[in-house]
């Protein structure tokens, strides 16, 4: 199981004004940990509650016709293209590129098994579609259009565009190129699918796009390039049975979650960096970000008074950012609280060879860098101590699909805890969905009027 150490976040190490007592704390907690993950188990099957994804590792109707799907067309195509933005594309973005083969789009069919190429169009920068669509067969290519609104202007407008080009190359064979996951019954992209004939998956409801990785969004992307989703499927329910516990003492995600609201609430270490050392791990590092600000940063508490709470997260990369950010995270503002992942088995070991026998650098000779990158981790770790900067340190068996299952599912439990201790809702995003609004606004949506024309007046003067 995946194993979390609290050590350099207690004050023993980091001293009274930058640590916590957390074994007292976690006693004082112990009632109130106890409730919050009591309630969220009892809420997790009622509607309009938004805690359905706590589900998703026991749906094997939505599992089952996965992997029908990727079974039935496997060998078809070369390339995915999965249309999608935010948590439609940065679950399945970590879980791919943790999961297969580095540099997996380089590598030849023999060398993928057979399985296609993966792309994510996450973004609408007209460079990089424009350099994406012209490079890729799309003759060869499987489009996964990602929303479970259908109105997502960012991933419709890429599909537009991408449909277009299908048509115009495939005819009426273009729909066998595209399949849709979206809202069950209703929404533009359903009623387009039901329309034109495309295979569908489903959004289920009561699930946000940041919890929605392992609901078809991420399964389906992750099946049809041979990624073994039974396996991470155990590893959700494993977890889940284990954050069952009520016990914080037992529980890793809310000892984490418990950490973090009183590095911030007492402590003013309001900034929470995610710095796995494997780059494996990279977009892990992305996801995260998306789900502790969008979960967090609230200005309003479930009472309605103005709190304006959420800690900052901070992407980072070891052992490349301790050269970019290390020195700021040393002797800069003492306001963070950092999260490594350490990873104990890598799949290859690497020798460094002896061929600079009478050097300064013949220490590193002889040993792997599997050892370099782990005394890389240990090594910042304790030098962050020395300057009393808390960190925590969350330690996973290997890279593949049963402990990456466990270590998203754990993060989700953790951020629905840390929401129950500031009191606010985890679940909604008024500000995103303002600036939604004012984009429908310019783009010239139909009853967006009045709003564009107030917006024509402020961004003159803003």
């Amino acid at each position: 199981m995946i194993k979390l150490n609290y050590r350099n976040a207690d004050a023993k190490v980091v001293g009274n004004d930058n640590g916590l007592d957390i074994q007292g704390e976690f006693t004082a907690y112990q009632d109130k940990i106890s409730e919050i993950i009591k309630n969220l188990n009892q809420c997790k099957d009622k509607p309009n509650q938004w805690l359905q994804w706590m589900n998703l590792g026991y749906n094997e109707e939505t599992l089952w016709y996965v992997k029908e799907y990727a079974a039935m067309i496997k060998g078809r195509f070369e390339n995915v293209l999965v249309l999608g933005i935010g948590g439609s594309a940065l679950g399945g973005m970590a879980m791919t590129e943790a999961l297969l083969k580095p540099y997996w789009n380089l590598l030849s069919e023999e060398q993928r098994d057979g399985m296609p190429r993966i792309f994510f169009l996450d973004n609408i920068d007209p460079d990089t579609m424009t350099g994406l669509l012209d490079f890729l067969d799309l003759s060869k290519t499987l489009v996964n259009v990602i929303t479970k609104s259908g109105s997502t202007a960012e991933t419709m407008s890429q599909f537009m565009i991408v449909k277009d080009r299908l048509e115009k190359e495939l005819g009426d064979n273009y729909r066998y190129n595209i399949v849709a996951t979206t809202d069950k019954r209703t929404g533009i992209l359903r009623q387009i699918a039901e329309q034109e004939g495309y295979k569908t998956f489903v959004v289920p409801d009561d699930v946000g796009g940041r919890f929605s990785v392992f609901s078809a969004v991420g399964l389906l992307p992750m099946a049809l390039v041979g990624i073994d989703i039974d396996a991470v499927v155990n590893g959700i329910k494993d977890m889940d049975l284990a954050l069952k516990n009520t016990d914080i003492k037992e529980n890793i995600a809310a000892q984490n979650a418990l950490i973090h609201y009183l590095m911030d609430t007492k402590k003013g270490k309001n900034m929470s960096v995610m710095m796995p050392y494997s780059s494996r791990l990279k977009y892990v590092s992305d996801w995260y970000v998306q789900l502790w600000a969008e979960s967090l940063g609230k200005n309003k508490d479930n009472e309605g008074n103005d709190v304006h709470v959420g800690p900052t997260p901070i992407k980072a990369l070891g052992a490349t950012d301790q050269h970019s950010q290390i020195q700021l995270y040393n002797e800069g503002p003492n306001n963070k609280i950092i999260n490594f992942i350490r990873v104990e088995n890598f799949d290859n070991i690497l020798e460094i060879p002896n061929i600079f026998e009478y050097t300064g650098i013949n220490y590193l000779a002889g040993k792997t860098i599997n050892r370099l990158m782990n005394a890389e981790a240990d090594s910042t770790r304790v030098a962050l101590a020395d300057y009393e900067r808390p960190t925590v340190t969350i330690s996973i068996p290997k890279v593949d699909a049963y402990n990456l299952g466990q270590l998203l599912y754990m993060f989700e439990v953790q951020t629905a805890i840390a929401g129950a201790l500031y009191n606010i809702n985890t679940f909604n995003q008024p500000g995103v969905e303002q600036a939604k609004n004012y984009t429908y606004a310019l783009m010239g949506r139909a009853g967006y009027e009045e709003s564009a024309n107030m917006l024509q007046e402020r961004m003159i003067t803003v």
